[in-house]
């Protein structure tokens, strides 16, 4: 049986997705040792609810079983957050990454935030607006806050962070998104699954695999 393209499998989980009040990220499949893995990226605005996750880990192996997509070949499910060093691609990518170190790349004749200054560079993430995302640069040293706007951005991404920031950087930045963890705590935080394997049958259940 083919494999199922990532496509399919993001039609019949997105709705599952959205009901359980997550926003669907991303979903990934690989094929190793005659064993297919589906990893289920989902992100919310607030703290992960564990149960709602286990619950939603259940009922997308069930909607995979009904669909038949893997046929009789064994698979395991893990549901899972983006992680920390995501690329922010949408605004509530922004908006969830407000207190967070992101490096920036901006479009080609974009003009950068401080004269004279380069079109990459890292800045901490502040209040989204409409059209603009408030950035602090300057790091623990000189903090100041610009506005981008966010068409002038071709690129960004979180990094992970070693140490916290500074007091009047993160103030700048008005504080950390509510339910994210603070900079330089608990950064690869991931979500536990139920354990599920859409081939498996429910009296012989799989073990979950989380890393």
């Amino acid at each position: 049986m083919p494999m199922p393209t990532e496509e399919r499998l993001s039609q019949l989980v997105a709705g599952l997705v959205e009901r359980r009040g997550f926003d669907l990220e991303g979903v990934a499949i690989v094929a190793a040792g005659g064993q297919s893995r589906l990893t289920v990226v989902v992100d919310s605005d607030g703290p992960a609810d564990l149960d709602s996750v286990a619950e939603l880990s259940s009922e997308i192996s069930v909607v995979l079983d009904d669909a038949a997509v893997f046929g009789e070949s064994p698979a395991r499910l893990d549901v899972t957050n983006p992680g920390v060093d995501r690329p922010l691609t949408a605004q509530r990518h922004w908006r969830r990454a407000q207190g967070r170190k992101v490096r920036i790349t901006l479009r080609p004749g974009a003009e950068p935030p401080d004269p004279g200054g380069s079109t990459r560079f890292d800045a901490r993430v502040g209040p989204l607006g409409e059209e603009t995302v408030a950035l602090v640069l300057g790091g623990k040293q000189k903090p100041h806050r610009v506005h981008v706007p966010l068409a002038d951005i071709e690129q960004a991404v979180v990094q992970v962070e070693f140490s916290p920031p500074g007091a009047r950087e993160l103030e700048l930045a008005g504080g950390v998104a509510p339910g994210r963890p603070q900079p330089a705590q608990d950064d690869d935080l991931v979500i536990p699954a139920t354990p599920a394997s859409p081939a498996t049958p429910a009296s012989e259940p799989s073990e979950g695999i989380v890393e």
